[in-house]
């Protein structure tokens, strides 16, 4: 075949344009990799290169890549992709085509790395109206209609101040700026109109039944007695005989409560308040906080103090009438003696044990002898003169006679010393005057009231002829 040849022209102008587009290609694969090195500044290193292809693993960012590709096929729509071009020469306007076909899986995730936050924040501020982005300060729609509705009944800025509870603690001062400004301003007003427009019915319906109630209403509620008991019949007539001054949110519950706490402060036509007292009897403030706070005192009760105090009360008369039942048995009176003189006996001391520390008077006709304990009270405690651990709880008995005559009887397990003489246990022996009684180691004298015994002999030998 000839050069000349038209199909030999045209295979060779084929291959030709093969040729060409794959140098394209490779050109527009070279810018590509020139641009994304310009926008992440790294500066790449010549390296030999072969035109062997290797196999070797990917890396985990080169798979972050390939998914991101698989992804971006996926997509429905044209991408948006920012332009990155390049210092160098610009390729052709068919470069320019094939480079988009060819790279726009290799474009798309180095758009998105690189500038992925600027466009979700435009399309976000595009769809936001212009009433939201407005700042409306610390007034909400609620404060709003509550300021309106509160004015409305009242027509009184200061009592809106005192008795509306907005979502913020305002000043009279704030409160007065906002309404001439929801009056006045138009830009404020349309806004919070708008606001006030977006709340939910229920919301408004919540609001309006906080409504501060006017003086009319007051009035109208002012002339039910307080003496009368009121139902819900009575609330919901004067609603129904009133509609044009009741707010349209009254409702007869509403109304009773009200007219509850009207009663409660007095300001029922009916009720009176008493004045205070004129002249020398009107009393300072300081004067009646301090009674007040003085009253209060009086009243506080403390519960487990009083408690406590009605427990400690009641042992202490338990033990009283414990010592008056016992009063009779105690008939020992010991005194403290100094040497050896004789006793002074009064009219109602039978004899005298003396020992050395102490003196026990015998004031009945028997009386018992040991060492006292908590559980089991005695006569005479012999502990008292000196040491009796070995001395019986209850040692023995002196007991007097009819005749006059005295014994001791002994009940504990030691011997018991009368003059020198042992009295063992379960025996019992005559006492005279001066005799010396012995107990484990403990020496007294038993004295006798002779005045006194002949007195009871000589009414023992009267009585006994008879």
């Amino acid at each position: 075949m000839q050069a000349g040849d038209p199909v030999v022209g045209a295979a060779m102008a084929g291959a030709g344009a093969q040729s060409r587009s794959e140098d394209e290609e490779s050109l527009g694969v070279k810018d590509v990799k020139r641009t994304a090195t310009q926008a992440f500044g790294i500066s790449v290193p010549k390296r030999r290169s072969s035109s062997r292809s290797i196999k070797r693993k990917k890396f985990d960012d080169e798979l972050v890549e390939s998914s991101l590709v698989k992804s971006s096929s996926r997509v429905k729509g044209p991408p948006v992709i920012e332009p990155v071009r390049c210092s160098g020469s610009e390729p052709s306007s068919s470069e320019k085509k094939k480079v988009t076909k060819s790279g726009t899986s290799l474009m798309l995730p180095l758009t998105m790395v690189v500038h992925p936050a600027p466009i979700t924040k435009r399309v976000k501020k595009s769809k936001q109206p212009l009433h939201i982005t407005k700042d409306l300060g610390r007034w909400k729609p609620t404060d709003d209609l509550l300021l309106i509705n509160a004015v409305l009944q009242t027509t009184d800025l200061t009592s809106v101040h005192l008795g509306v509870k907005f979502s913020c603690r305002f000043t009279l001062r704030e409160i007065k700026e906002r309404w001439y400004a929801l009056l006045y301003d138009p830009v404020i007003s349309k806004l919070a109109w708008q606001a006030m427009r977006q709340l939910h019915p229920e919301a408004i319906a919540a609001i309006q039944s906080k409504a501060l109630f006017s003086q009319a209403e007051e009035g109208l509620l002012a002339k039910i007695g307080s003496t009368s008991q009121p139902k819900l019949d009575v609330f919901q007539e004067l609603l129904s005989k009133h509609p044009g001054v009741f707010h349209p949110s009254r409702t007869p519950k509403s109304l009773l409560v009200h007219w509850q706490l009207l009663k409660q402060y007095y300001l029922l036509d009916d009720q009176s308040v008493q004045p205070l007292p004129k002249g020398d009897q009107v009393l300072n403030f300081s004067d009646a906080e301090q009674m007040v706070d003085d009253v209060k005192l009086k009243e506080s009760r403390d519960e487990v103090l009083e408690h406590e105090l009605m427990i400690s009360d009641r042992h202490q008369k338990k033990e009283i009438r414990q010592l008056e039942q016992e009063l009779p048995r105690w008939q020992v009176l010991v005194d403290s003696i100094t040497g050896m003189s004789m006793p002074d006996f009064d009219n109602q001391t039978l004899a005298a044990l003396r020992g050395r520390m102490v003196r026990y008077l015998m004031r009945s006709r028997e009386i018992t002898l040991g060492r006292a304990t908590k559980d089991k009270p005695i006569d005479v405690d012999l502990s008292l003169e000196g040491p009796a651990w070995k001395i019986s709880r209850k040692q023995g008995i002196i007991k007097l006679k009819n005749n006059g005559d005295f014994f001791i009887a002994n009940e504990g397990r030691r011997p018991i010393y009368i003059d020198g003489r042992p009295v063992l246990s379960g025996n019992k022996w005559k006492l005279n005057n001066n005799s010396v009684v012995e107990i484990a180691g403990l020496r007294f004298v038993f004295l006798i009231n002779l005045e006194l015994i002949s007195i009871i002999k000589a009414e023992a030998a009267k009585m006994t002829p008879q």
